[in-house]
Parts: structure tokens; C-alpha cells; sequence
């Protein structure tokens, strides 16, 4: 049928409400209802995609990207493209929901965000902005190969954020989480506490003294140790970029990269904001460890770049109905052995770095800056001076050799990765982790 290689299709309906409050008063509400086909074809070595939202008529948007495709093939052929094989899908321990966020009253949904923005809002602080979200989604995937498969998947969450002034000088202080659950979120998590936090931390901030910048001992904490291996591990490691040239990572399988303290692992199975039980091409979830004691041991794979460089697929992702493409799913720093206090004492006089607020990373070239949300000078194994505006950078590399502990206190954090222009929900870990040495940065 269509005279292709092979076709596949996903059909993804949600809903979607956000609200949004800023110093308690209400920005938006909004309340969306989304139905969508993404739909791809393989000729040779050309792939077709079309994409359309609404009522749509299936046949016809095979047709429309089988025809895309063997356009493509007749005028510029490229090498054929191989799919890895796939066994078959087995759908067990979906995250179930245990509150309905839809029962929920808005108004109760809103009176919520607001006692959240007042138990941010402590002495000193001079806005505050509250965020919650929830989505509930339903995906049906098949292809040419006979394989038909769908789920649902509830996904909740909330952000706050505080911004303390004085004399013209501003700090923020930020909370969030998100997961695969329905409205107990706010059982499992203290939202009074963490706006509390939040606003203690923009507070704090205003008075910390900005740091001095220099090569030294640094200890990450998990939110930090998280988006070190996010940012600057899991996407050197998505077969893609290897494949593009654009991986610090390429040819390195079977290396010794890093301490042998050091495991990072990426598994969609984890009930974490990253999870899904079958990625975008129909494939069952795995975890996956990219790098184990310190040796590379697996990219992360689509069906075609796994037949390309050898290893398993699963972890292709699209953001509704976008062309899939090579993606994350709850990606962390396995736990060592070695307590916080352990680790401060070993480390003697350093930094410590707490939190995150982005940075930016070279893949290619394996170079990363990252900017803390605080940290601390450490003097003889204590926690001193409060610091503000500090950023780490350094080679990942360099870094990876470098982490002389690790802890045992894994926490996850979770958020949105972007990559390609598609965001998708992610879950980024670790325990907290010391380095010999690292470049912090003062403002």
C-alpha cells in the first residue's frame, strides 16, 4: 500500500488549563482543547511528514507523506534508511491518577495559587507570580508493520516565583514541581513551604555577596548535578547529534569517560514527568545507562539511528503532532555512596553551588556555563558566606574525570527541555556530586 518502506501515525487529542496569577490577581486562564495527526512515510532513504490539526481523514495524510516521500527519493536519492526491528509492545504500569484534576473546581484551583503567592509574599519580597498546569492526554500510534497501541497520561503541576527590591537591586527565588499524576501532586509536595522557600531565597539573595570567580573545589547540589546532566551529558549523548558531528561523545562508546563513580541513566519507565510507556514510534520504554562507572555505554536511540550505530531504540519524542526526533525522558546521576557531610569535610575550602537558573552548552566542542541560582563559600568543611550571581563552566569532559564523590541523596527536578523548536516534559537527577576542580564565575 502507498509504495513505501514504511509509514507510521500518531493521533494525539488533549486538553490543556493554565492559570496564571501575578501578585494574586488573575493573568490568565485558559482552557485548550487540541486534536492532531502527525503521519510519516519512509521511500528509500527519504522520510515524508505531514501534519494536520483537527477532524482529519487518515488515509488521506498517508497518502499526502508516502507521496512526499517517494517525491523526494525519485529526485535527490539518498543511501536507504534501515529501521531497527522492535519486539512487541507490552502496556503495564501506567501512572495511575488518584484525584481528577477535572473535578476540581477553577475557582478552588485558583484560591489554591493565591494562599501559594501569599505564603511566598513574606517581609521584603515585592511580587510574586503563581503558575499551575495540567494536561490530560490520549495517543494512538500505529504503523505499516501491524503495531497498534495507545495510552492516557494525566500530567499536573505548579511554579512560584518571588522577586525581593531593594535600592534598585533585584533577586528571585523559584519553586516548582511537576508530574505524571492528577491533582494529589499537592499532597505529595508542601506548596506553602516551597513558596516560603522561594521567597526566603529572594530575600536571602539581596543581602549575599557577589562571588569571586577562579578555579577551585565545588560541590553541586542535586538541582544543579540534575541539569549538569541533562544539558551537558544526556544531549551529547542523543544519537542525532553524534550523528551529525555536533557530540563531544562520538566514538566514545566502550571509553573510559569519567570517574568511575560516575552512572547516568535515562529511563522513561520512571513515574516521573519525563515518563511515557511507548515513545513516538511505537516503541517500548527502556532504561537506558548511557554512561556506567565512568565507561560510555549506550546513546540514546530512534529506530533509524539505532540501526545506523548499533544500540536500542525508544527514546524518539515529538512534541504533539511535530516530527519526532531523538529526545530525553527522566535523565540522572545514580547514587554513590558518600553522605552530604562526608563530602563537605572532604572538600575542606571550596564553593558550593545550589540550584539552577539555565545556562548553555556546545555539544560539539563539549563546553558548558551554567549560572547558580546561590552557592556558599566552604572554609574547613562549613558552610560560610552566602554568594549570589555565581556561575560554573568548564569542559564536560574535564568535569566528568574530575567528581571525586558522590553522594547518596538523589532528588529528581522536573521541566521542559527545548530542542529542534519542540519543548517535552523531562525529569533531570542526582545526588549531590564533589569536583576536584571547576571554573566559578562572579557577575
Amino acid at each position: 500500500m502507498h509504495n513505501v518502506d514504511f509509514f507510521d501515525s500518531r493521533i494525539i487529542e488533549g486538553t490543556a488549563t493554565s492559570i496564571i496569577l501575578d501578585n494574586g490577581k488573575i493573568e490568565e486562564i485558559s482552557v485548550n482543547y487540541s486534536r492532531g495527526v502527525g503521519v510519516r512515510a519512509l521511500c528509500g532513504g527519504s522520510w515524508g511528514f505531514t501534519s494536520a490539526d483537527g477532524e482529519l481523514d487518515l488515509q488521506k495524510a498517508i497518502k499526502a507523506s508516502s507521496e512526499l516521500a517517494q517525491g523526494m527519493d525519485s529526485k535527490t536519492p539518498q543511501d536507504k534508511v534501515e529501521l531497527s526491528p522492535v519486539s512487541t509492545l507490552v502496556l503495564n504500569d501506567i501512572p495511575a491518577i488518584k484525584v481528577d484534576p477535572k473535578n476540581i473546581p477553577i475557582e478552588e484551583k485558583v484560591q489554591l495559587l493565591k494562599d501559594i503567592g501569599d505564603h511566598a509574599k513574606i517581609d521584603g519580597v515585592s511580587s510574586t507570580t503563581a503558575v499551575y498546569s495540567e494536561s490530560s492526554m490520549k495517543v494512538q500510534y500505529s504503523n505499516s508493520e501491524g503495531v497498534n497501541c495507545e495510552y492516557e497520561l494525566m500530567r499536573t503541576g505548579f511554579a512560584i516565583s518571588a522577586v525581593a527590591a531593594q535600592n534598585g537591586a533585584y533577586q528571585a527565588g523559584r519553586e516548582s514541581r511537576f508530574g505524571v499524576c492528577g491533582y494529589e501532586l499537592f499532597d505529595k509536595h508542601d506548596a506553602f513551604a516551597l513558596a516560603k522557600s522561594a521567597g526566603k531565597t529572594a530575600v536571602e539573595l539581596l543581602g549575599a555577596k557577589q562571588a569571586k570567580g577562579g578555579n577551585m573545589p565545588v560541590i553541586l547540589d542535586p538541582e544543579l548535578a540534575g541539569v549538569f546532566a541533562h544539558e551537558a551529558v544526556g544531549h551529547a549523548s542523543e544519537a542525532d547529534l553524534v550523528l551529525e558531528g555536533s557530540s563531544v561523545l562520538e566514538n566514545k562508546i566502550g571509553e573510559q569517560i569519567a570517574s568511575p563513580l560516575v552512572s547516568v541513566i535515562d529511563d522513561p519507565t520512571l513515574h516521573e514527568y519525563g515518563y511515557y510507556p511507548f515513545d513516538a514510534e511505537g516503541v517500548q520504554s527502556t532504561k537506558t545507562t548511557i554512561i556506567k562507572d565512568g565507561m560510555m555505554e549506550s546513546y540514546l536511540h530512534s529506530r533509524e539511528t539505532a540501526a545506523r550505530l548499533g544500540g536500542t531504540p525508544g527514546h524518539s519524542r515529538a512534541q504533539g503532532n511535530s516530527m519526532p526526533i531523538v529526545r530525553m525522558s527522566n535523565t540522572y546521576i545514580d547514587n554513590g555512596d558518600s553522605k552530604f557531610e562526608e563530602i563537605l569535610e572532604d572538600i575542606g575550602d571550596g564553593m558550593y553551588l545550589i540550584g539552577s537558573r539555565g545556562g548553555q552548552v556546545n555539544t560539539g566542542e563539549g563546553v558548558f556555563q551554567f549560572n547558580a541560582e546561590k552557592g556558599y563559600l566552604i572554609e574547613n568543611g562549613e558552610l560560610t558566606t552566602l554568594l549570589r550571581d555565581v556561575s560554573l563552566s568548564g569542559n564536560t569532559l574535564e568535569i566528568l574525570k574530575d567528581v571525586n564523590m558522590v553522594g547518596n541523596d538523589l532528588t529528581m527536578h522536573s521541566g521542559r527541555c527545548g530542542k529542534n523548536g519542540q519543548l517535552a516534559p523531562v525529569t533531570d537527577g542526582s545526588p549531590h556530586i564533589s569536583i576536584t576542580k571547576a571554573l566559578v564565575g562572579g557577575a
